[in-house]
């Protein structure tokens, strides 16, 4: 069997050993694991996180084949966040994968103890749940990416970064900005979203996506953490 050195060595090369250490410590939280979250976790555990925690209420379904990743004609039916921790794995059998199957919202919220990691990686869809992980990681200890809308696109070359409220043209970061204004409660501190401005001109049937545009929203998010690991020295 591969060891851990044998199989991060390329990463090495390239980062470093202090950095490496400093990735192998840190402790992120993944909330959602559909065409976005599962390929942002499959990102950092090739590159050498070893403590995630994956989060996620839905079984694998046929329709998710064209984009998921751990979503395959052999997967369906199974808890997602099982089927992608058997995935994980198999790509680092030493990583700590924590994988709840749940549903993240206000009757949940509480079976999660934000201060207890780095970062968290939101990749949920409704704008409700997604607004409640908003709130409770900028107040929290834990450093917050989030990704919006990777339905209805086609360009991957299209796909930006910018700080929540400096996000254009997308409807998803739209309606969360109008529900934080509507309460009157807001995100404790600036977070930066992975996003597209991309709008089709034809007409297109309910929220179609694909995976070269909700894997590069992924990989992008495990980029974030990455560099932001080495920049900050976490």
């Amino acid at each position: 069997m591969a060891t851990e050195n044998e199989i991060f060595n390329r990463s090495e090369l390239l980062l470093g050993s202090d950095n490496m250490q400093r990735i192998a410590k840190t402790k992120v939280l993944l909330v959602g694991v559909g065409g976005v979250g599962s390929w942002c976790a499959e990102g950092l555990i090739r590159t050498g996180v070893r403590h995630l925690t994956i989060v996620d209420y839905d079984i694998v379904q046929t329709s998710n084949i064209n984009r998921q990743l751990m979503a395959t004609t052999q997967t369906l039916g199974l808890v997602k966040v099982d089927a992608l921790k058997e995935r994980l794995l198999q790509i680092n059998p030493n990583a700590d994968v924590n994988a709840i199957s749940m549903e993240y919202n206000e009757d949940s919220a509480y079976h999660l103890d934000l201060d207890s990691f780095d970062y968290v990686v939101d990749a949920i869809d409704s704008v409700k749940d997604k607004a409640l992980l908003i709130l409770r990681t900028t107040a929290s200890k834990a450093k917050l990416f989030s990704s919006m809308g990777a339905a209805l696109k086609l360009d991957p070359t299209k796909i930006e970064v910018a700080e929540f409220w400096k996000v254009k043209g997308d409807p998803l970061a739209k309606a969360l900005r109008n529900k934080f204004k509507k309460s009157g409660v807001f995100p404790k501190r600036k977070f930066k979203c992975v996003f597209s401005q991309e709008r089709l001109t034809s007409k297109t049937q309910g929220k179609g996506s694909l995976s070269q545009i909700t894997a590069i929203f992924g990989f992008t998010l495990t980029g974030l953490i990455i560099n932001d690991i080495i920049e900050n020295k976490q």
